[in-house]
């Protein structure tokens, strides 16, 4: 039996954290982490309390939006956001924290994530779009594509 190294391990439990995802789309998981410890996770999905997709449909399919495009007409709060505001909502800085997710993020969530002042962002899926690439360059937001980790858990009974 291996034991994943930290990254992979982040990755795992991001892509846990996306099953809760109510979008037809795309599921997206977030982990924020500093020091090997979590501060918060997110996933994609209609805001709390609401209805959601899985309930009421798409609004981007309904419409023929392509993804990564007219963010706006969604329902759904990307995961690198909620992650974000589940981190504030307990009174945590993400500031010097790396961002494991299971896809790269989209522009807005690219902003968000370099005023947040993570240092580093490490994901095994893309996104439709690279925008962020360049605007993490600028911050100094180190990234790190892996592969996607084994969906298997591997544990001594």
């Amino acid at each position: 039996m291996k034991r994943p190294d930290s990254d992979e391990y982040f990755l795992k439990i991001a892509s846990v954290v996306a099953e809760r995802s109510t979008c037809r789309r795309h599921h997206v998981g977030a982990v924020a982490v500093r020091d090997k410890h979590i501060l918060a996770t997110g996933y994609n999905g209609a805001a709390s309390g609401l209805k959601d997709c899985l309930e009421l449909g798409c609004l981007r399919d309904e419409q023929d939006i392509p993804s990564g495009t007219r963010h706006e007409v969604c329902r759904g709060i990307h995961a690198e956001q909620n992650v974000i505001i589940q981190a504030s909502l307990h009174g945590v800085s993400l500031e010097g924290s790396t961002i494991y997710c299971t896809h790269t993020p989209c522009i807005l969530c690219a902003k968000m994530l370099v005023n947040a002042r993570i240092d580093r962002y490490v994901s095994f899926g893309e996104y439709s779009d690279n925008q962020f690439a360049s605007l993490f360059r600028e911050a100094g937001i180190e990234v790190d594509i892996k592969k996607r980790p084994p969906s298997e858990i591997s544990y001594l009974d």
